[in-house]
């Protein structure tokens, strides 16, 4: 607390036997870890996604021009969300269960890159911000590939979430695609099995 590094020191040395968190930059980790290879995969709007976006964005500057202060940020902080949720599927703006096929250039162009992977017989986490979103990656995974992903979110018991990791990471026939929320992905979750990462809603588009 007072910046002494010697006293952070000798902490380190007393607690480090207890701790079980490790950082991918630890000297000790690292050789464990293959390279890390980030990509940019960019993807079109549909028609409709445009066309939604452009009638959501006038809709809601209109909304901000009205408004003032804490008002004024609260509303472009909707917008900004509104506008991520068209990006992902208009069905996900909309609030609606489906159809899903051919609507969404992002989700159009993730089923490219899962089906390269499945060929490849490799395992992949699908990350998303939203619930409504992993409900509705769960529904089409389904109905293109004919595989019952399991998705961990908020929501799942700490059985259930344990009993989902256990199948991901161990056993042989087990979906290879696992959805998470970024949230219940952020506690303590050591998923090694994946050799691909998608983040299907980063916080941009």
């Amino acid at each position: 607390r007072l910046g002494d590094v010697e006293a952070a020191e000798r902490l380190k040395r007393v607690v480090a036997p207890f701790l079980l968190r490790r950082v991918k930059t630890d000297p000790k980790v690292i050789d464990d870890l293959p390279p890390k290879i980030e990509r940019n995969v960019y993807a079109e709007l549909t028609a409709e996604q445009a066309a939604l976006y452009e009638a959501t964005a006038e809709a809601e500057l209109a909304h901000i021009e009205g408004s003032s202060g804490g008002g004024r940020r609260t509303a472009i902080l909707a917008m900004l969300t509104r506008l991520k949720q068209v990006c992902n599927h208009p069905a996900h703006a909309l609030g609606e269960s489906g159809p899903l096929a051919g609507r969404s250039g992002k989700l159009e162009r993730v089923g490219e890159l899962l089906e390269q992977i499945l060929d490849s017989h490799e395992r992949v986490l699908v990350f998303t911000q939203y619930r409504a979103m992993g409900d509705l990656l769960q529904s089409w995974l389904m109905e293109r590939f004919q595989l019952d992903a399991p998705f961990l979110h908020g929501g799942v018991t700490a059985e259930r979430r344990e009993e989902m990791v256990h199948r991901f990471q161990t056993e042989a026939h087990a979906c290879p695609i696992l959805l998470i929320s970024l949230k219940a992905g952020g506690t303590g979750l050591n998923l090694t099995r994946a050799t691909h990462v998608i983040h299907y809603d980063r916080w941009w588009n």
